[in-house]
């Protein structure tokens, strides 16, 4: 969908259906709705005091008739709630809606949106059309690729109008950065959706090799041999039971001038998991494409980054395997030695995701970054505890914790800190081995950090439990239903701060 900006009078919108607010606690109209108010007559005003069904509630809405008056077929009055309450985050989810009811209900193909609430001075002009914007592309997104019909919008163009050159820049800016963010989502979204046929650890090494390239980017991909060379015990057991060999990738983001932080992401990426040995039921496995959520999300964020070039220092790390059973699968009983020398007794085939993950966050540590932050579709338990909507969010640093629930909070996506104590390793005890995979059926996400926290000595390390926000089984706020790409507007912001 082509967003654009355009400075120019409400009056001259040449569109199929002109978008404009008003709050539900202060129906006063900004000056550009005055002028238009007074081309169709006191229309507007009319609507706002007289209709009953319109009270300016949060999304509600309602088609007013333009009667020729001016080239804007009709408008849409929207709700925009109280006044104190309406956010940049609140006007994703409007726009959302908005788009999604004209998409369906009406027959348009070019939109006009004004500045929907940027009088309320809660956020400002760029801030405004980016939250615009990405509300428009979040929900027109689609999987369909596999589709012999498309679902295609028709809505082709919306065009965000401005009255003065100045926030008409300020608007280009956010335009431009919302498109970028959304464009990784998307990203993102597409290789969660694809199925495990095609997402296999080759196929999803070889678009990460494609990215690198096109962005840019600096990235090795690492075969089986080498990693036996790199000591990747406990990841390449994971692997062993499939067909398809087992790939580790690296790019890096470095940017011109001297960077002020190295941040590495290490995603997940078990392509596909069925549990090995310890397999899942049936209905478990439906949406275990999706394993490899961390691994899509980590690319998305630093296919952002690379385009929006901080000067900071970004590393994406993915090893990516898929945990099937077969005669060669890894078994319960056995002991690994991971990377760092700690050695691992098998629990439980099934809790696979973090034995891979600990062989990434030992080499990572070699990177002495600043920061290091692991994402991961990681336990059943986070979804329990926080359900399919909020992140899990865990670490040994209560600063970089604070400052990534902040940037999700002024996104839109919510996270919840989960504890780690020390004394949760008790539940981690082997007789055999350094620890088990597994602990007790009790706090499950957090015994699984702690588990983790075993394999980095960084004193800056988070980790991010996104089992239950990766995929969702029905639409939520912007979101549609299946794969999210959540974490990529949070992370993305977190990184830009710095």
């Amino acid at each position: 969908m082509d967003i654009s900006v355009k400075n120019q009078e409400l009056t001259n919108a040449l569109c199929n259906a002109l978008v404009i607010g008003v709050f539900e606690d202060d129906k006063t109209l900004t000056q550009s709705q005055k002028k238009l108010d007074s081309s169709l007559g006191g229309l507007i005003s009319d609507y706002i005091i007289k209709k009953e069904g319109f009270k300016g509630k949060f999304a509600d809405s309602e088609i007013v008739p333009t009667y020729l008056k001016i080239p804007s077929d009709k408008i849409m009055l929207v709700g925009l709630g109280k006044k104190k309450e309406f956010t940049n985050t609140k006007l994703v989810e409007l726009s959302a809606k908005v788009i999604k009811q004209l998409d369906k209900t009406l027959n348009v193909k070019n939109v006009c949106f004004e500045l929907l609430g940027v009088q309320s001075g809660n956020f400002d002009t760029q801030k405004c059309a980016q939250a615009i914007s990405e509300g428009i592309l979040i929900a027109t997104y689609d999987f369909d690729k596999y589709k012999s019909k498309k679902s295609n919008s028709q809505i082709k163009k919306v065009k965000i109008t401005t009255d003065n050159t100045k926030d008409e820049k300020l608007a280009k800016a956010g335009v431009n950065c919302a498109k970028i963010i959304c464009s990784a989502m998307d990203f993102t979204k597409d290789l969660i959706n694809e199925p495990a046929q095609n997402a296999t650890p080759e196929a999803i090494s070889e678009i990460a090799k494609n990215l690198g390239t096109d962005l840019g980017l600096e990235f090795s991909v690492y075969n089986k041999k080498q990693l036996q060379q790199m000591n990747f015990n406990t990841f390449l057991a994971v692997g062993q039971g499939s067909a398809h060999e087992p790939k580790f990738i690296h790019l890096a983001y470095k940017p011109t001038k001297k960077a002020k932080k190295k941040i590495v992401l290490i995603g997940k990426g078990i392509t596909f998991d069925s549990g090995g040995l310890d397999i899942k039921p049936a209905n478990s496995m439906l949406t275990m494409k999706t394993d490899m959520s961390g691994c899509a999300t980590v690319l998305g964020i630093i296919q952002a980054i690379a385009a929006l070039k901080p000067d900071v220092e970004v590393h994406a790390l993915s090893a990516l395997c898929e945990n099937m059973p077969s005669g060669t699968s890894y078994k319960q009983g056995d002991i690994i030695t991971a990377k760092n020398g700690k050695t691992i007794e098998v629990d439980n085939t099934d809790a696979e995701g973090r034995l891979t993950l600990a062989d990434v966050l030992t080499y990572a540590d070699e990177l002495e970054a600043d920061e290091i932050i692991d994402i991961a579709t990681l336990t059943g338990a986070c979804i329990v505890a926080l359900g399919q909507n909020i992140t899990g969010i865990m670490g040994n640093n209560p600063d970089t914790i604070k400052k990534i629930i902040q940037k999700g909070k002024e996104c839109g996506e919510a996270l919840w800190e989960l504890p780690i104590f020390d004394d949760m390793q008790d539940m981690l005890k082997s007789d055999v081995a350094d620890m088990r995979n597994t602990g007790s059926r009790f706090a499950g996400a957090s015994v699984a950090g702690r588990f983790l926290q075993n394999f980095t000595k960084s004193k800056n390390w988070v980790h991010l439990d996104i089992a239950g926000t990766a995929f969702i089984d029905k639409p939520y706020r912007e979101l549609n239903k299946g794969a999210t790409g959540v974490l990529i507007r949070t992370l993305t912001n977190h990184i830009m701060s710095m």
